[in-house]
């Protein structure tokens, strides 16, 4: 039987928080997910378009870690293929064109090109060549665009300020542009909309089972506990998953920065991929703006607190200018970055960038699940593969009352038309108080920083993003009833959250929205 779904227009965030604490109190759920990332959210989805009772908690925000900071794109991973991964990329391939089926607002086909240079033994042009091939027929033999390869003058002047010398020629490949926390909102909204409940800012504490999994919550901005009961408990916690109480996994925490640019200072109108021994890094079209990234180092710091870091950031300027000298990129250009943590499973063995992207579904302990690894495009075959587990194992115990549906996800489109227009794509949305009523009413937003950050990436598109968060505070208090302390302190909060996402920007930032 299908939940009671706590989306609710007429409500404020307030009472449908409370809704959905007391939909999640009143009755025993199918499932409980815990982590509101790409992963949970794809299982949530799964499990409610299948008829199951489902509820879904985050800690923090919904897509708040690794799920907002990616480097946005969709793809088999060329790198992964020249690593003999050849399972691994087959399956990303073949769930890029999924998520571009159903939801095709944010999966734009992305051009590639991926030059290559003389002395260079670790991208050969004519391995390459056969790479690209290889790479389309992994795709089911229509991947989003037809590979090609391109002289040393087509090069150039598809991608005029690159370095010319040494230059042997490229090969050119398709694969997506997303964008990641919109992916994970829109996921969610549909799991909602399937009948899910799904609460943010609630964490989980502890569980003990017996008959059912009974789970200690806390919902952090009430400061109050509360249980939920649970025949099913699934662990989709990304880089905190290894700290639960009852979970089995062995994570190695990689790291991964990006930063934003003006189109003008690196204009580029295709991906530009740049090698760095084994290691690749992206030059990535976003609208008005070009994404630059990524790194891939170990990390063993906090969780909740992750930043690019003066090393990093000089680290991917330097490569962007060894390729683009004409640029002459320093950090001044730098609007915004974002740093994320990979939860790989751990090995540790060989480098970070070595270290296998697949995923991995463990069932330690009788109806409790961990889920582990894997990436973004990835997110849906991992909900359906682990909710099939779910459903074979409540099926078994007869908990499952009446019969429920097959998996749908890769045929259901998201959400309809007229439900993303203008609030959900891969550019942001245009600056207005429309979106903010709408991301406050729809979307579960309740802080400045989950509407600037993950519902709009305003902060990391706009220059000025400073100025326009204030005046998205001024919006919010006016729909929500903020006091001038309150007020006060979401802006102080958003300094915080988000000066720490660049430690080199942080003072500028704390200036620009105190001023």
């Amino acid at each position: 039987m299908k939940n009671e779904t706590t989306s609710n227009k007429g409500s404020g965030p307030g009472a449908q928080r409370q809704a959905a604490r007391q939909a999640l109190e009143a009755k025993p759920l199918d499932l409980l997910i815990i982590g509101g990332g790409i992963v949970g959210a794809g299982i949530a989805r799964d499990a409610a378009l299948r008829g199951l009772r489902v509820g879904l908690v985050d800690q923090h925000d919904f897509a708040f870690g690794t799920s907002s900071r990616s480097s946005r794109l969709l793809h088999g991973g060329l790198r992964y293929l020249a690593q003999g991964r050849v399972g691994l990329v087959h399956e990303a391939s073949v769930e890029k064109k999924v998520i571009h089926h159903i939801a095709p607002h944010l999966a734009d086909p992305l051009p590639f090109i991926f030059p290559t240079y003389r002395g260079n033994r670790d991208w050969v042009l004519w391995q390459l060549k056969i790479g690209v091939k290889i790479y389309d027929l992994l795709c089911g033999g229509r991947n989003l665009g037809k590979s090609t390869w391109l002289s040393q003058d087509d090069v150039l002047q598809k991608v005029p300020g690159l370095v010319p010398d040494g230059l042997n020629g490229a090969v050119r490949y398709y694969d997506g542009l997303t964008n990641d926390a919109r992916l994970t909102m829109d996921t969610l909204r549909s799991a909602a909309a399937s009948g899910a409940i799904v609460l943010n800012y609630c964490r989980y504490k502890d569980a003990t089972r017996s008959e059912l999994w009974e789970c200690e919550l806390e919902d952090r901005l009430a400061q109050q506990s509360f249980k939920v009961r649970a025949r099913a408990v699934v662990n989709a916690t990304g880089p905190w998953a290894d700290g639960l109480p009852h979970s089995r996994v062995k994570l190695r925490a990689t790291k991964g920065i990006h930063l934003v640019v003006e189109k003008a200072r690196l204009p580029v109108s295709e991906t530009v991929v740049m090698s760095e021994g084994k290691r690749i890094l992206f030059a990535i079209p976003w609208g008005e703006r070009t994404i630059i990234g990524t790194t891939d180092t170990d990390y063993n710091g906090s969780l909740d607190d992750v930043w690019a870091d003066i090393t990093d950031i000089a680290y991917v300027l330097k490569v962007t200018n060894q390729f683009f000298p004409g640029a002459g990129l320093s950090e001044a250009d730098v609007i915004s970055a974002w740093a994320g943590l990979r939860p790989l499973v751990a090995d540790p063995n060989g480098k970070p960038s070595d270290v296998s992207r697949a995923h991995e579904i463990h069932n330690p302990e009788p109806g409790w699940w961990d889920v582990a690894g894997g990436k973004l495009t990835t997110y849906r075959l991992m909900g359906e593969q682990t909710v099939d587990r779910v459903v074979a194992w409540l099926s078994k115990l007869q908990e499952l009352n009446g019969k429920f549906a097959r998996c749908r996800t890769a045929q259901e489109p998201l959400l309809p038309v007229a439900e993303t227009a203008g609030l959900s794509g891969i550019i942001p949305p245009e600056f207005s108080r429309r979106a903010v009523e709408h991301y406050l009413a729809r979307e579960w937003a309740m802080h400045l920083d989950d509407i600037m950050v993950r519902r709009t990436s305003w902060h990391y598109y706009f220059r000025d993003a400073a100025a326009k968060a204030r005046q998205v505070a001024e919006w919010m208090g006016e729909l929500l009833g903020w006091s001038p302390e309150e007020l006060s302190a979401e802006l102080e909060r958003y300094t915080r959250m988000t000066g720490t996402q660049m430690q080199a920007s942080s003072a500028r930032a704390v200036e620009a929205v105190s001023a």
